[in-house]
């Protein structure tokens, strides 16, 4: 009785523990230093997590995320730039708010993620299990079911101290670069459990081919290894992450230590999970082409809420109007000025006659002369662009000047107050800053999850950025040319290691250019023509190709369907970037080879998934009527001809084209269905498709059945003219 009474007593004390943990309240961590060597020069001057993303701060759209997502304590951890991030904090709406506490730790030391949570432990402010992010996390998903699914592991399982957040996002077959611009990423995944085995990203893997213990395969039943996914850097971690930070003071990265130390740490048996995504959002900004994405993402209200006309903490909301524009209400603009689609135009700017702005976002009073043309470029705050000024794929950062007549080449970043001389070009992928180009960069070993491809070795502290430059860290100029920047310009144009070139482009928020696509798919010609070390040929990857696989047919032909799928989700997302960036033809056909060489398909199946996104196009267009349809149809085959008549090199691609457009009627785009003659008859006038190919097309649709002959009968007047027309060419 009384061995009972105390189990009673010990379970009603574990039930009590069990409460009180479930009453402690969701806690986060930001890593709010992101003092990174690939945003310089712009981080010499402000760190990375103030940027204006969509004029609103970085590190809002973490904050108004977390506070969403009922996280109740925010701890920001700051060290590079302190002093800057938390006076932000301090004036901003988010100190004080019900509900929501945050909190900064400031240190002047660390120099390392590693460091940073070495130093929250010791403060004993975690209590539980804690989200951690860096602040410059854009997401809109929700944490519930992710902690969920971490609590309940930990229950069963008390070395499950870590789960992943991740998406799908496969990289380009071309760059072998995620839409993000980072490098491609191999995961081994357990299908049942989730458990992470294995983590690497392309940026070790230069070889071409992965290295798996064989302890993977004999260890566990099954094993998927997937280099479609996307690491969006949020975790879910335990509190035992702290303490082992603590224990191991060699873990300085999450990723490149922590994370492939437990990994292959056969002692302790920690254990890391993935919870994937699919319908939220979730990225986080490493480099300018990712801060380009991301801006795209949010403009095209993926982040939802977190988009430009939903006002939050840090940002004034602006309206939305069609095509993805987004205008402030207070903005004076010229009645001649044009503003296209996917461009946000931020409070207080004026803008002059003739000015043409596209895919751009343009900040708080701003000061945009007449004649300026501004292309897929980012303006921030207070800048003043002077007349008949060329800008195009471009950063300009606060108080800029650019004087008349000046231009700006693809790639260019102008650090804060630079002043661009009249009638100057920057070069491509030049960086113009007020301060001469350091010797020595500051490594990425920072406050953030940093990657290991900057090739840089030396590793100050953090402290010794701008402000502890001295005279001996300054790049001895040559001459005078290397920093003048034109008739009445102030700045420094940073100057760019050959092998530092690639980055840049990769890196850029300027399309990558089509030779250097070009260049690259060269080389992986090349290498798909090298043996491995077996003497067997391998594609540069080191994937096994259908042949090397022995299926059953069925499978064979599900792959083949799912293969196909995938292939025209691909090209019709190369296709809408192609549209929001205003790409070439050109790009875009390099583009789709390489995915047609990749997915190991054929002419027809590019031309039947470039005519479905074209029509696609012309379906999101604004229309009220069929008539507007048609209309939208013709201008939009139009501008995209050439592309279309790249893929048809003959009459089979032609009738691919007829049965997808056949089969969008019927199933995905059922409105084209009462103009079907109508656009049949207007590819035929644009010498898309020939007569030849519509003749073919019904010849075949002879002997079908009657449901599957509804657009034949339909086009039964055209057709008969047709056939009238080639009877009388073949009798003259």
């Amino acid at each position: 009785m009384v061995a009972k009474k105390g189990g009673s007593k010990g379970m009603g004390a574990a039930e009590d523990a069990e409460e009180e943990l479930a009453r402690t309240p969701l806690q986060a961590i930001i890593l709010a230093d992101s003092f990174t060597t690939k945003f310089r020069p712009i981080t010499l001057e402000r760190p990375k997590v103030l940027l204006p993303l969509v004029n609103a701060p970085m590190i809002d759209y973490t904050l108004a995320w977390l506070e969403s997502a009922g996280v109740e304590e925010v701890f920001v951890f700051c060290c590079a730039h302190s002093k800057q991030v938390i006076d932000y904090l301090d004036k901003s709406n988010w100190f004080g708010q019900p509900n929501f506490s945050v909190t900064t730790i400031e240190s002047h030391n660390a120099i390392s993620a590693g460091d940073a949570l070495r130093l929250i432990y010791e403060q004993h402010v975690i209590r539980g299990d804690f989200i951690l992010v860096s602040g410059d996390t854009v997401s809109n998903m929700s944490l519930s079911q992710a902690l969920k699914e971490h609590k309940e592991r930990r229950r069963k399982d008390s070395n499950a101290v870590m789960t992943m957040v991740i998406k799908q996002s496969k990289a380009s077959p071309v760059t072998r670069q995620s839409r993000l611009g980072t490098e491609e990423l191999f995961m081994v995944i357990d299908p049942e459990t989730k458990q992470l085995l294995y983590y690497e990203d392309r940026g070790d893997n230069l070889k071409g081919y992965l290295s798996l213990d064989k302890a993977l395969l004999t260890d566990n039943t099954s094993i998927s290894l997937q280099n479609d996914k996307q690491d969006c850097y949020i975790d879910i971690c335990s509190p035992e992450v702290l303490s082992l930070f603590t224990d191991n003071f060699d873990y300085q990265h999450l990723r490149r230590d922590f994370v492939k130390g437990l990994l292959v740490d056969d002692i302790m048996g920690y254990k890391i999970y993935t919870h994937e995504i699919h319908s939220s959002y979730a990225a986080r900004i490493d480099n300018y082409r990712s801060y380009h994405t991301i801006s795209k993402d949010i403009i095209q209200r993926w982040t939802y809420p977190l988009v430009p006309d939903v006002q939050f903490f840090g940002n004034s909301a602006t309206k939305l109007e069609r095509q993805g524009m987004y205008r402030a209400p207070d903005i004076k603009q010229s009645r001649s000025s044009k503003i296209g689609p996917f461009t946000v135009i931020g409070s207080g700017t004026s803008i002059g006659n003739n000015t043409e702005i596209s895919n751009s976002v343009v900040g708080e009073c701003c000061s945009i002369g007449s004649n300026v043309t501004i292309e897929g470029c980012y303006i921030w705050h207070n800048v003043t662009i002077e007349d008949g000024c060329k800008l195009k794929h471009s950063i300009v950062c606060d108080g800029v000047t650019m004087k008349s007549g000046a231009a700006l080449e693809p790639g260019v970043v102008l650090s804060f107050k630079v002043v661009i001389g009249r009638n100057f070009l920057v070069p491509a992928y030049s960086k113009v800053s007020l301060h001469q180009q350091p010797i020595r960069q500051d490594s990425d070993e920072e406050l953030e999850y940093a990657d290991n491809s900057s090739g840089i070795t030396e590793s100050p502290s953090v402290s010794g950025t701008l402000d502890l430059l001295n005279e001996e860290e300054r790049t001895e100029l040559p001459d005078s040319q290397a920093y003048e920047v034109g008739d009445g310009g102030v700045g420094f144009i940073w100057l760019v290691s050959e092998a530092g070139q690639e980055e840049e482009w990769r890196h850029s928020v300027a399309p990558i250019p089509v030779d250097k696509l070009v260049a690259i798919m060269q080389i992986s010609n090349d290498e798909a023509d090298l043996p491995n070390e077996d003497g067997a040929f391998l594609p540069p990857s080191g994937e096994l190709g259908p042949d090397s696989i022995t299926n059953d047919s069925n499978e064979d032909a599900e792959d083949i369907r799912d293969d196909s799928v995938i292939f025209e989700r691909e090209v019709e997302a190369t296709f809408q970037r192609a549209v929001e960036e205003d790409v070439t033809d050109d790009h875009v056909i390099l583009e789709v080879n390489s995915l047609r060489l990749s997915y190991n398909m054929a002419s027809a199946d590019c031309a039947g998934a470039l005519f479905s996104s074209v029509m696609k196009l012309a379906l999101d267009a604004p229309h009220d009527s069929p008539n507007e349809l048609y209309k939208n149809v013709v201008s939009t085959v139009r501008k995209w001809k050439k592309l279309l008549k790249y893929y048809l090199p003959s009459i089979d691609e032609e009738i691919e084209v007829i049965l997808k457009f056949e089969e969008m009627c019927l199933e995905s785009a059922r409105e084209y269905s009462p103009l079907f003659v109508q656009i049949l008859h207007h590819l035929y006038d644009q010498d898309i498709i020939q007569e030849e190919a519509i003749l073919d097309w019904a010849s075949e649709k002879e002997g079908a059945e009657e449901s599957d002959k509804v657009f034949v009968k339909q086009s039964e007047k055209f057709i008969q003219w047709l056939k009238e027309a080639s009877e009388e060419e073949d009798e003259d």
